[in-house]
């Protein structure tokens, strides 16, 4: 068998009869629930074209509330309260208009619930083979360093020193004012043969960045505030120490990493207003009063276009954009219950998105456009994956934020995806956690594969 197939897939063979019948059983559920929904759309044209109107009319409003002063917030305040009325009124006559509308909607929903129940079933990889799997030789020099200020304090409250030195890891503080990049290539310097980092993503990125270049293994231990790069690898945010398993009884990952410029990121590369605002520095202190102060000179009507441009894979021209977000495997950008988290930290690919409207009624053609399933057709809605991507400027530099971090890069931005690149230590379960988080991507020609008695194509 392909081994690198049987890698990406995480199939231990090809689909048993039980996946097969369940790739069919999605399938058939996907036709079924499209047809009922082609039916209410039918049915109820003036309520879905009301809603969307209405939707228009309040994010416009809120566009004007967001980047004007005065009085022409008032009007933007004025229109998102009559969106919302135009909106709930929609709702209503589609409630009373649609013969027991109660009972298709809960038809419709148990069959699209059994279609994605069964496609999950039919792509998820053999979680039994998984557990056989032999676990990776324990690290004899492992190091963990700390920082006791991140996540309000996280290191001290879950006592991550202590339950560490129990495992036989040495643990080391960042002091305030200390290089957290230095105190890595001392632990090495000193033979460590594993690095660890109790902290937020930002310090995650600087000591992976030195595991990295010393090929050695890394262990991310959720002590920050968001730990986005340990919500999205399946990781315990929740008690950060049960990830200090992964210096006992592990297993090794392999997981992309991205470099702007050469400086490693784990998370996104953010560049537009909300690096802007974030390179304030009364941001620290109070961000929604930072915020409100900034928004409407960077994005009214006498603000400047952003001085950033991109070309799409297809050729397209980007410039001006107010928002462009560069990470590491693509985000999912669609209604999801898992939306704005990364399903997958192994395709070898960027996710990139930007917005560029620069007045209410594009923002409100954006937003009506997203509101039928047609955001990637709109003019002001770029987005795509690609294994790099270059940003421009005119000026020369750009304000970013790296995993969170404010700088000021010189441009042209080089951002780079570096496939499986990391060698990341987890717990012995997260593999399977992992699995289940990949499954969640229905895949229509993938199910077609596995129905067909074939390894899917992920």
């Amino acid at each position: 068998m392909d081994q690198h197939r049987e890698g990406r897939t995480g199939l231990a063979g090809l689909p048993d009869l039980w996946r097969r019948a369940a790739a069919l059983l999605a399938l058939a559920g996907m036709v079924v629930f499209g047809v009922l929904s082609l039916v209410f759309v039918i049915n109820s044209v003036l309520a879905i074209v009301a809603t969307v109107g209405g939707l228009a009319l309040a994010v416009g409003g809120a566009w004007w509330v967001v980047t004007e002063r005065d009085r022409r917030r008032i009007w933007g305040a004025a229109a998102i309260a009559a969106g919302f009325v135009v909106m709930t009124w929609a709702m209503g006559h589609a409630l009373v208009a649609a013969d027991a509308i109660v009972l298709r909607l809960i038809i419709a929903v148990g069959v699209l619930g059994v279609a994605v129940a069964s496609a999950r079933y039919a792509l998820a990889p053999d979680l039994h083979a998984l557990d056989r799997r032999r676990d990776t030789q324990r690290p004899q020099r492992p190091v963990l360093i700390c920082n006791p200020r991140s996540g309000g304090g996280k290191v001290e409250r879950f006592g991550l020193r202590s339950a560490a030195a129990e495992l036989g890891v040495e643990t080391i503080e960042l002091e305030p004012g200390g290089n957290l990049e230095q105190l890595a290539r001392d632990a090495v310097a000193r033979g460590a043969d594993c690095l660890g980092m109790a902290g937020g993503d930002g310090s995650q990125a600087i000591v992976a960045a030195v595991a990295v270049e010393h090929d050695l293994p890394f262990v991310c231990v959720s002590a920050g505030t968001r730990n986005h790069f340990a919500l999205d690898l399946g990781l315990d945010r929740d008690d950060p120490r049960r990830t200090l398993l992964a210096f006992r009884d592990a297993v090794e990952r392999r997981v992309d990493y991205g470099t702007v410029n050469g400086r490693l990121f784990v998370n996104n590369v953010s560049l537009g207003v909300y690096a802007t605002i974030v390179a304030e520095e009364s941001y620290r202190a109070d961000k929604a009063h930072t915020a409100a102060a900034m928004l409407p000179d960077l994005l009214g009507p006498t603000a400047r276009p952003f001085d950033l441009q991109l070309t799409t894979p297809s050729g397209r021209h980007v410039d001006g954009a107010f928002v462009i977000l560069v990470s590491n495997n693509p985000y999912v950008a669609n209604t999801s219950l898992d939306a704005a988290t990364r399903r997958r930290m192994d395709t070898g690919t960027l996710g990139v998105i930007a917005v560029s409207t620069s007045t209410a009624a594009e923002a409100a053609r954006l937003m009506a456009r997203s509101a039928v399933g047609l955001r990637k057709t709109s003019p002001f809605w770029h987005e795509f994956t690609a294994g790099s991507v270059e940003i421009r400027s005119r000026s020369g530099h750009a304000a970013a934020g790296i995993d969170g971090e404010p700088v000021e890069l010189t441009t042209p931005l080089t951002i780079r995806s570096h496939p499986r690149g990391l060698r990341l230590l987890v717990p012995s379960d997260n593999e399977a956690i992992a699995a289940r988080r990949q499954a969640r991507e229905v895949n229509l020609r993938a199910l077609v594969d596995v129905a067909a008695g074939r390894l899917p194509r992920l």
